[in-house]
């Protein structure tokens, strides 16, 4: 069955050098989905400046081709430590004090659902694309050290020709998925939102003999895949207000906390439908969260608001 046509760029091979990889305060790794879809709203802002006023931006997908992690671990030691930067050395010839910073370095491609441009001026969009990802545009607060040339495409939702053409030029690589459902599981069994996610992301090893004296381990996780913990977005703790010397002194201040739940890295190939790894974001303000999430998870009418909170960390 056919469905609407979607209007997608690729950016692909993106090579971000240290990129921040402390996504929450908890977890340590890929940047948090708040950081891609953050990078695509502000080259979007710089295209609709630049005379692409129509330009919107409504999804993004993170395909990871590469993430290189900057921690070392010795031999003997039991844990990974951040590798620091070099920093200047201070007056005295001290190293200054200073706080470690996760960094990662990523080779990753961005699929982009957009609309408000016309076939004619496409080339000129990427062009566009390219001369701002030239200067010195960040990602995930890392430095963008090349890229290949951007590409549009449309295809035809339900299509399967149409998705197929898309995975392959995805591959090889791993988008990043949510796995909310799976935190809704286990709390419906009881479980509260940090055993849940830690019951999921721990390896069990089991031990047996046979008659004869031989042992034999088996090692096994709760469910397949690769799934990991992954920052979605934030939560907000203070009532909207304004603080002294604010960045934007016209949008209300407020504190927040991350948003922490599962995610799965899944090859392209395997999806049925584009909506399940495009991201987009979602607010609800009568619960003061600020989310990013799939389309395919949008909230059906007879989910309130309440249910959605319990999913998160």
């Amino acid at each position: 069955m056919s469905g609407e046509i979607k209007q997608l760029l690729i950016i692909p091979h993106i090579k971000v050098h240290n990129a921040n990889a402390l996504s929450s305060p908890f977890t340590i790794g890929f940047p948090a989905m708040t950081a891609w879809l953050g990078a695509t709203h502000a080259l979007q802002r710089q295209l609709n400046a630049a005379g692409f006023d129509a330009l919107k931006f409504s999804a993004t997908a993170v395909i990871s081709h590469q993430c290189d992690l900057q921690t070392h671990r010795g031999v003997g030691d039991y844990v990974d430590s951040i590798i620091g930067t070099g920093n200047p050395l201070d007056k005295t010839g001290a190293r200054s004090a200073f706080i470690e910073e996760a960094r990662c370095h990523l080779d990753v491609s961005l699929l982009i659902e957009y609309a408000g441009i016309t076939k004619d001026d496409e080339q000129q969009l990427l062009d566009k694309i390219t001369h701002l990802l030239n200067a010195n545009i960040k990602i995930a607060g890392g430095d963008i050290l090349g890229f290949k040339p951007p590409e549009t495409l449309k295809i035809e939702e339900g299509v399967e020709k149409d998705l197929r053409k898309l995975t392959r030029k995805l591959m090889p690589g791993y988008a990043i998925m949510e796995r909310r459902e799976l935190m809704q599981e286990a709390m419906e069994q009881g479980q509260d939102a940090i055993d849940a996610l830690l019951d999921y992301l721990a390896i069990h090893h089991n031990c047996e003999q046979d008659d004869e004296g031989n042992v034999s381990w088996t090692s096994y996780r709760k469910t397949k895949g690769w799934i990991v913990p992954i920052a979605t977005g934030f939560h907000g703790i203070s009532e909207l207000g304004t603080a002294k010397n604010q960045r934007d002194p016209d949008t209300p201040h407020r504190f927040a906390e991350s948003v922490l739940t599962l995610g799965e890295f899944k090859m392209p190939h395997s999806i049925k439908s584009i909506n399940e790894i495009l991201w987009q974001y979602h607010v609800e303000e009568e619960n003061n969260l600020y989310l990013c999430q799939h389309n395919k998870n949008e909230l059906t009418d007879n989910q309130t608001v309440n249910d959605l909170s319990e999913l998160f960390i």
